[in-house]
């Protein structure tokens, strides 16, 4: 198996070192070897990716230079890639094969990238562990007796396996962040709208972003900017300022740098061992010269409660098309109504029901008013903490999650539990601006990460202040004990 990271791959294939073609081969053998065990892949693209491979190969002979031409990339299975399926982890889908490129695929195809396959995820992406694919869970490559994280617990998994150097999930409330710290991989959601949504099968719209996973910030930096900017098929999208600084990402100076701790991340529930990683982790920037100050987001005591009842509300919506009329599975039934409940009923899981029906009565007459407008207002004034706390610092450092990868069941039974993993994690999307997970070392044997938080449109900078503190630390390359 050929490893390294992506920048080490692509400066290989750059000096004709390494072929694109021996690449993706080396990919797909290990995912054929360890698929077994972690379960990360929910369909390939073998043939396509081999001649997209060869392709690659004659535009680098003939001189040809891009960020990601010739690297393989995974892709979480509620992107579309033409002609392949789009499962989106549910077996309502049975059968759909995506006519067209999501433009973040399109874009990728363009700069030469070789995408091999498709990734499990959470159903729908609604879920924070990995367990609620319909199709069996990915498992962490770590300790494969507990959890990835979710929703993109496949698309984590690929890359911290060493299947590809990159992948894309897509980030709700967390869900490549939280798989990120669990599998010890970098992961970036960005700002709402930098990354075009066409393509991506939606959840809650003013939520969902796609985000780039690699093992540290440099590789995302490759795949970053080529898949940023205006897209004419989505309204939402919007440039990315400092684009032109993401290949080569060159390391922020620190000193200066004024990162803030919300006092808010860091109570009780935090684990001992993660605390400690944290600190470790913030000396390495005050070394280099960073002021660490504390700060407070007095709303984020709502945030939970504010994501769920507005991404709950989005569902309810979004969901209402799969009807087994257009697409996927039909059930039977004697009558039109008849039908659309039994293709639901078989086709959808239980977490994906839950949120559907706590959505729709959020939205129902005599409750829209108490529940989804109250929320929207919670989402305002969460939204002006962060505005408010960047006026005194240029970005903030928290955890990721109170504690490391769980093991599996431990919290299926309970889904209150189970959504306040996601209690660091939830307030940057409702405020649309931009974050990212990056290893921070380990406790027991697990990975922990560390969250950065930045304004909007910061997304350059905040790769630049994780390449800084990956250039002073070791974490980010080190892989898990599986052999092949």
């Amino acid at each position: 198996m050929l490893v390294g990271t992506a920048v080490d791959w692509r400066e290989g294939l750059d000096a004709g070192d390494l072929s694109s073609l021996a690449l993706v081969r080396a990919s797909l053998d290990r995912m054929k070897r360890l698929e077994g065990r972690l379960h990360a892949i929910l369909a390939m693209g073998e043939d396509r990716s081999l001649q997209l491979a060869t392709q690659a190969d004659a535009r680098l002979r003939a001189g040809e230079r891009s960020p990601v031409l010739g690297l393989p990339i995974v892709l979480k299975d509620n992107l579309h890639w033409s002609g392949l399926q789009v499962s989106c982890g549910s077996r309502i889908l049975d059968g759909y094969r995506a006519p067209y490129n999501a433009t973040v695929v399109q874009r990728l195809l363009a700069a030469g990238a070789v995408p091999v396959a498709k990734a499990n995820m959470d159903e729908f992406a609604m879920g924070s562990s990995g367990e609620y694919s319909a199709f069996g869970p990915a498992r962490n490559p770590w300790d494969t007796a507990r959890v990835p994280g979710g929703s993109s617990s496949g698309s984590v998994v690929a890359v911290s396996a060493g299947y590809t150097p990159l992948a894309l999930g897509s980030d709700t409330g967390g869900s490549v962040r939280l798989p990120a710290s669990f599998c010890n991989v970098t992961a970036l959601r960005p700002t709402y709208g930098v990354l075009s949504r066409y393509g991506l099968t939606a959840m809650a719209s003013s939520l969902d972003q796609v985000g780039p996973i690699a093992t540290s910030a440099a590789d995302i930096a490759l795949a970053f900017g080529v898949m940023a900017g205006l897209d004419p098929m989505d309204s939402t999208s919007a440039d990315l300022p400092r684009a032109d600084c993401l290949a080569p990402l060159r390391p922020k100076n620190l000193k200066g740098l004024r990162i803030g701790l919300p006092v808010e991340y860091f109570g009780d529930g935090l684990e001992s061992g993660v605390r400690s990683l944290l600190e470790t982790a913030l000396q390495v920037f005050a070394d280099q010269g960073a002021e660490i100050r504390e700060v407070s987001l007095p709303h984020t005591r709502y945030a939970i409660d504010t994501y769920y009842l507005l991404c709950t509300s989005e569902v309810s919506s979004n969901l209402s098309r799969f009807d087994g009329v257009r697409y996927g599975r039909r059930g039977e039934g004697v009558d039109l109504p008849e039908m659309i409940a039994e293709t639901r009923n078989q086709g959808l899981g239980a977490e994906v029901k839950r949120r559907i029906l706590l959505g729709a009565f959020c939205l129902s007459k005599g409750y829209y008013d108490a529940f989804y407008i109250k929320a929207l207002k919670a989402r305002t004034l969460i939204a002006r903490d962060f505005d408010k706390v960047f006026e005194s610092v240029d970005l903030l450092a928290t955890p990721v999650s109170p504690g490391v990868a769980f093991p599996f069941g431990a919290k299926t039974d309970d889904p209150l539990a189970m959504y306040l993993a996601d209690a660091f994690t939830v307030t940057a999307p409702l405020a649309g601006i931009p974050c990212l997970s990056m290893p921070a070392g380990f406790t027991t044997g697990l990975p922990v990460g560390i969250q950065l938080i930045g304004p909007a449109f910061s997304d350059v900078m905040l790769l630049e202040t994780a390449h800084a503190f990956q250039s002073l630390t070791r974490h980010h390359l080190e892989t898990p004990p599986l052999s092949a």
